[in-house]
């Protein structure tokens, strides 16, 4: 099965050396983020801008937000897959919520082995595995799961339509599919836009990103169902404002001298997000759809 992009050609990238980047930048920088903020790895959800909540408490309500809007509890799902786990916030949440069956993956060992340990002190270790894999060849069989679940992953594959594809690969039929990933705002985009999104991507480990519109375009053109998006940013943009001053705190910027050049690089460029959020540049798509009742994987 090929991927084939909908609008622009996908940029030359080498998927090896990008996921060795996403992979050491994670290991270096998972401990860290853990220690300042906790399991989630995610933006937080904000009612308004004003909104004044603990950060840690935004982050588990932007899950609980992410599976209201999705509908997730009429799925009732027993088999679900994270994509782009991290350290197993989401899909110990989902587990334990469901009584489900998790698997969770990323591209970090290190992230990897923190999960699986966090499912262990959690009472969880039968319910939920981490495995180290690659979101562009899952290493799972045709119809395997009831809820493909990831939370801010999609912007670093570098391939968005395979990845969705792979994510309709494993689904059931009937399945769903519920993602929130970082977008850019439609085309056109001006020389100055570009120059800001090359910057984050060199920052993030990001391939590239595409507008919320693309995604649905790609969803709809490999025969997803009952898809619905959803632009979030203004519920999220209020995130990165806490994270620059966490950043500042005397103990994390000591920390952060520990954890190498490019996790340093990343706290230094934090501004580029919030920057990109108040432009409208940079935006929070959601993205949920339902795998075709009698799919065959054949049919691509």
């Amino acid at each position: 099965m090929k991927s084939k992009s909908l609008f622009s050609p996908i940029p030359a990238i080498d998927r090896g050396e990008l996921n060795t980047r996403i992979q050491k930048f994670y290991d270096a920088s998972s401990d860290l983020w853990e220690q300042v903020w906790g399991e989630h790895m995610h933006h937080g959800y904000y009612e308004t801008p004003d909104t004044q909540i603990d950060r840690r408490q935004a982050q588990i309500l932007l899950i609980e937000h992410l599976l209201s809007w999705g509908q997730i509890d009429t799925l009732h799902p027993q088999q679900i897959l994270d994509v782009g786990c991290g350290i197993g916030g989401s899909s110990l949440e989902l587990a334990s919520r469901y009584q489900a069956q998790v698997t969770g993956i990323t591209l970090s060992p290190w992230q990897a082995q923190r999960g699986q340990e966090r499912a262990q002190e959690q009472g969880l270790a039968e319910r939920v595995q981490i495995l180290v894999a690659d979101a562009l060849a899952l290493p799972f069989a045709d119809d395997s799961f009831d809820l493909v679940w990831t939370l801010e992953s999609g912007e670093h594959m570098a391939d968005k339509s395979l990845f969705l594809r792979e994510c309709q690969r494993v689904l059931k039929p009937g399945g769903q599919l519920l993602m929130a990933t970082w977008c850019h705002r439609p085309e056109p985009l001006s020389p100055a836009d570009r120059r800001h999104l090359q910057q984050i991507y060199a920052v993030y480990c990001l391939p590239y990103i595409i507008s919320l519109p693309e995604y649905e375009a790609i969803a709809t053109a490999i025969g997803l169902e009952s898809i619905r998006i959803a632009d979030w940013s203004p519920q999220v943009a209020p995130f990165w404002s806490l994270v620059i001053e966490s950043a500042q705190e005397l103990k994390v910027a000591l920390r952060l001298l520990t954890r190498g050049w490019a996790t340093i690089r990343a706290a230094l460029s934090l501004r580029l997000m919030s920057r990109g959020y108040a432009s409208g540049l940079v935006r929070y798509g959601l993205l949920t759809a339902r795998k075709t009742q009698g799919y065959s994987c054949a049919e691509v």
